[in-house]
């Protein structure tokens, strides 16, 4: 006999039982569940004492698996639809997945995704079982030259393992390198929509309560997000094997010499055209997501101006918090500093004009030991002079209420990738991110990468309120994305995630990050320049001030 916890019920069985049925018989919705802090599929058996949290979609780890297992139920439709059409999966615009169809003369429109929609919509209904299978590598391999996944081939060369874990409904199998859910029937929530020349894929979000978000256009996001592609293209870097091949052959100094080179020519075309309307710009605001690399950006912009005659001063928006009693409380109770009426905006503005015309200002210092502001430097400008700020208010109409719209050059800066495990597999951005702060966190702050990890939905949440709803009044978008930039991270990464007890409740996260970046090839650190963005997150910058 053993016991199983759930909900604080303690429930005694003599027999080996599934997740799926033991959910079933306690009426609860989920995709996954986490047994003594596992995660584990619904189809796992549970024969031991332990205790059993049933994730449903408001659970971040719930929907990866929704997430993965969608894919992998729409690529089987469109085999049953053509065999011939090959697919791939990318991100897009509004938190959706692209999807690329390409080969059997297809042809995308509307009456095309009827009827994708139609064959998903039969296959849900059929509620067909989708089981895991563990396979070696050359089954796996013969499996994939079967199908034609060429892509898959070549990142199964970089795998440590000597298995595959494939999935299987009826007689279709294929590895999406994630969780599955146990059967079609659960994949009933999902939109698509044309988005020649994709189809855009949305799904339930946990941090929308494990809704579809509503679709929202965002031209010059899509447009960065398609200038991405084209470059992971271009180098030939759109997937992991492609990317290690591109290490194995030098060491990678010569993709950094071109990520770096990318990120010189951006700046180069931003600087020109800021230098064109200097006439009527006073004020220069950047803003993005957290590890964006915001004051890396700040400070290379600065210097690429200065190349013009330019001599921009950069005010630190922190220094304008209100003390810490006065912050508004978060749901919790605490103080939440990432609200815009964390900062005293009267007194922003107030000195952001006086410095424009050219008056002597004694700015603000806030003392975080302290929680409160204390008096800073006297500064003063000559007039005309650019004023630069950074933070995640920076293109906030109510921050810089004082600056006519016309004297602003708003800036946005996201680092968006376009990087694959293979065709099937996209890589997140913010997985990206986050690994950046991870990073960073650890080697600067002391923050261990289960705290950084705690902190992250929070972050999430101040970045869809508070950033996001404003990156299309940006004046200039950047993509901080530096291709190489994982081969250069894992190292310092890995260590520190691997570390993490299997018990910690954060360790479901911390392996899915290890899982994907156990994949690339390290390159050397001291191939990275010292003023290269990624140097904020691994160290040695030769921005000082940075840390």
């Amino acid at each position: 006999m053993f016991t199983v916890k759930v909900n604080n019920q303690v429930l005694k069985f003599d027999d080996k039982v599934t997740l799926k049925d033991l959910a079933e018989s306690l009426g609860e919705k989920c995709y996954v569940a986490k047994v003594n802090n596992r995660l584990r599929e619904l189809g796992y058996y549970i024969n031991y004492d332990c205790e059993v949290e049933f994730l449903d979609l408001t659970s971040y780890d719930a929907s990866k698996v929704y997430e993965t297992s969608m894919r992998y139920l729409i690529i089987m439709a469109l085999k049953r639809i053509n065999p011939e059409y090959k697919v791939k999966f990318t991100q897009s615009i509004s938190r959706s997945t692209a999807i690329e169809i390409t080969g059997g003369d297809v042809v995308v429109d509307e009456d095309f995704i009827e009827r994708l929609k139609a064959e998903i919509d039969d296959l849900v209904a059929k509620d067909l079982p989708i089981t895991r299978k563990r396979m070696s590598k050359e089954d796996a391999l013969k499996l994939y030259e079967k199908e034609g996944y060429l892509d898959k081939i070549e990142v199964l060369k970089y795998r440590q393992e000597d298995y595959v874990n494939a999935y299987i409904c009826e007689d279709y199998v294929n590895y999406m390198f994630g969780y599955m859910v146990p059967s079609t029937g659960h994949l009933k929530d999902y939109k698509l929509k044309l988005y020649y020349p994709y189809i855009l894929l949305q799904l339930p979000r946990a941090e929308e309560n494990g809704k579809v978000p509503e679709f929202e256009d965002s031209p010059s996001f899509g447009r960065m997000q398609k200038e991405a592609r084209e470059w992971s293209e271009l180098i030939n870097c759109d997937t992991i094997a492609n990317l290690n091949k591109q290490v194995e052959k030098n060491g990678g100094y010569e993709l950094v010499n071109m990520c770096e080179t990318k990120h010189n020519n951006m700046l180069a075309d931003l600087g020109l055209r800021i230098k064109n309307d200097i006439e009527n710009i006073r004020l220069i605001a950047i803003a993005g997501p957290s590890s964006s690399g915001k004051t890396t950006f700040s400070n290379r912009l600065r210097i690429e101006l200065m190349t013009r005659g330019i001599k921009p001063v950069k005010i630190s928006m922190d220094d304008y918090y209100l003390d810490r009693d006065k912050a508004p409380k978060d749901e919790f109770g605490e103080p939440d500093l990432e609200h815009v009426e964390a900062l005293d905006i009267e007194l922003f503005n107030r000195d952001l004009l006086a410095l424009i015309r050219g008056e002597e200002v004694q700015l603000p210092k806030f003392d975080f030991k302290l929680g409160k502001r204390v008096p800073g430097k006297k500064v003063k400008i000559p007039k005309g002079t650019i004023v630069i700020i950074e933070g995640i208010h920076a293109l906030n109409e109510q921050l810089t209420s004082s600056i006519p719209k016309h004297q602003k050059f708003k800036i946005y800066i996201s680092p968006t990738f376009q990087i694959n495990i293979d065709n099937h597999n996209p890589i997140s951005a913010t997985d990206i991110r986050m690994l950046r702060r991870i990073v960073r966190d650890w080697q600067f702050r002391k923050t261990t990468p289960t705290d950084t990890l705690a902190m992250w939905p929070s972050v999430r949440r101040g970045e869809f309120r508070w950033i996001y709803p404003f990156q299309e009044q940006a004046d200039y978008i950047f993509n901080t994305e530096l291709t190489y930039e994982l081969s250069v991270m894992k190292k310092h990464a890995l260590p520190i995630l691997e570390a993490i007890d299997r018990n910690n409740e954060y360790f479901i996260q911390a392996n899915r990050l290890v899982k994907f970046l156990k994949y690339f090839k390290d390159i050397d650190d001291s191939l990275v320049p010292c003023n290269s963005l990624l140097r904020e997150f691994i160290g040695d910058s030769c921005f000082l001030e940075i840390h």
